[in-house]
């Protein structure tokens, strides 16, 4: 019996362990991103495509403004739940999804630069291939990655397996001789 129990306690852990890693790990969404909101039941309030303001925000029926800046599509389906129960819906069942990831932009030494679409699990190796590659000229360790943090742009040293976000600026120097 107490071995039953031990068995139940690490399951119980282990499933803790796991979902508290996806919740970390979650896409947030910021200005760019098209999301798709459906409302079970409420064709009205269904959109397949919302694109995220400059400020990431988007506008709702009956609620406004919604704010989806730097939030999981979790939280924004939380959000409008909350904000649709108080007086519109009894029970509103509604999911939030990313149709449209915005993109990030490569820049430099790569064959084709400029901004691609961004797609979960991103390396740099695999942006400079969405690039077409490097040039005969680029450096493999003169590569930077300018990213948003914290309100604030700030250029990190960067390698063929350091992970892409969206938005990210990807800058490949070229090599000397």
């Amino acid at each position: 019996m107490p071995t039953r129990n031990i068995f139940k306690y690490f399951a119980l852990l282990l499933l803790l362990a796991c979902s508290f890693s996806a919740t970390a790990t979650q896409y947030r969404l910021g200005s760019g991103d098209v999301i798709s909101v459906s409302v079970h039941g409420e064709p009205d309030l269904t959109f397949e495509q919302i694109r995220l303001t400059d400020a990431g925000t988007f506008t709702f029926p009956f609620i406004g403004e919604v704010d989806a800046n730097d939030k999981t599509p979790g939280e924004v389906r939380n959000l409008l739940v909350e904000q649709l129960k108080d007086g519109y819906l009894k029970d509103p069942r509604i999911s939030v999804s990313v149709v449209n990831y915005r993109e990030f932009y490569i820049a430099g030494e790569v064959k084709a630069p400029g901004g691609y679409p961004y797609q979960p699990g991103l390396t740099l190796d695999r942006a400079i291939a969405l690039a077409g590659g490097l040039t005969e000229r680029a450096s493999t360790n003169r590569m930077s990655i300018v990213r948003n943090s914290e309100g604030s742009r700030k250029a990190e040293k960067a390698n063929m397996d350091t992970l892409v976000r969206p938005g990210d600026t990807i800058n490949i120097d070229e090599g000397f001789f």
